[in-house]
């Protein structure tokens, strides 16, 4: 089985998570036996005209479903799926993330995301049961990828902004706005004790574990690069997982592209050549924590 096609199978699956659809059902609907599409998941078997098919029922395109230039993920279930797989085979993972890495979160934090991201559903919701459906399938992916992570203890090399850390303590693990007073009291001291764990980490950072913190703006959107032993991925992301999370709007982007690959890079590389590690670091954090409670 090549690499090529078993991320051919890798793909197919994230884009079929992402439109909650079973082997079954897509068997079904292409007119194939279900061993077929489980093959072509496993990247044991590739027929271009199956995959024109498949392709057309998750509605996306078959240059997208065989990795040709940029994958674009319109559901956050796909895209949590498809960075799942890239960290199965990544030997380093560099990010850019607000407010800090995913794998990086305390298991207290892990808790809290369910409320956060149930919160942030509105009330005016047409499927509010497939929208609680859609969290638990994401906190899912998630949890899958911490104890991937975990057991595999992939290096992480994380870059923070000052700026973000302070409008996460100054929001608290809140959803949405109108949260009572009491609530968001509470959900502010959540966020300052996950920066001070964060602030720990700077000091006494886990083996593999590098964090740099910059006083300045990050770039908006969380991008992270993936390096395995001999390829390289990038994704780019609108979902956030951090205060007034979002899982439902926006476009992420994954792609294997060397351009897009030396580009992000070279931002990561210049990033962490000015950012505050170690103590330094710390100390910037908890200045912030200072300001923030202060404020």
């Amino acid at each position: 089985m090549s690499d090529h096609l078993a991320e051919i199978g890798r793909r197919l699956r994230a884009y079929r998570l992402g439109k909650n659809l079973t082997v079954s059902s897509i068997a079904e609907a292409i007119g194939v036996s279900r061993a077929a599409v489980y093959r072509l998941e496993r990247g044991e078997l590739v027929k271009i005209e199956t995959l024109e098919k498949i392709s057309e029922l998750l509605e996306t395109s078959l240059p997208s479903l065989m990795g040709v230039g940029v994958e674009y993920y319109a559901n956050a279930v796909s895209f949590f799926e498809r960075m799942r797989q890239l960290e199965e085979t990544a030997v380093h993972v560099l990010g850019n993330f607000s407010p800090f890495s995913f794998l990086l979160q305390s298991n207290e934090y892990m808790e809290h995301l369910r409320t956060m991201l149930l919160e942030a559903i509105p009330e005016s919701h047409r499927e509010p049961a497939a929208a609680r459906a859609e969290v638990d399938a994401v906190l899912a992916i998630l949890h899958a990828r911490r104890r991937g992570a975990e057991t595999r203890r992939i290096p992480v090399l994380s870059i923070v902004s000052a700026p973000d850390i302070e409008r996460f303590l100054r929001s608290g693990l809140v959803g949405r706005f109108d949260l009572p007073d009491r609530v968001v009291r509470e959900r502010r001291a959540l966020a300052a004790r996950e920066i001070e764990r964060f602030a720990g980490l700077l000091e006494h950072p886990p083996i593999g574990v590098q964090i740099g913190v910059i006083e300045d703006q990050a770039p908006f959107q969380t991008f992270q690069v993936f390096e395995a032993a001999d390829t390289a991925a990038v994704t780019l992301s609108p979902y956030r997982l951090g205060d007034h999370p979002n899982i439902t709007s926006g476009i992420a982007m994954a792609t294997a592209t060397p351009e897009a690959v030396r580009l992000f890079k070279t931002i990561i590389t210049e990033q962490w050549g000015r950012a505050r590690k170690g103590e330094a670091g710390a100390r910037v954090l908890r200045t912030v924590l200072a300001r923030a409670a202060g404020g």
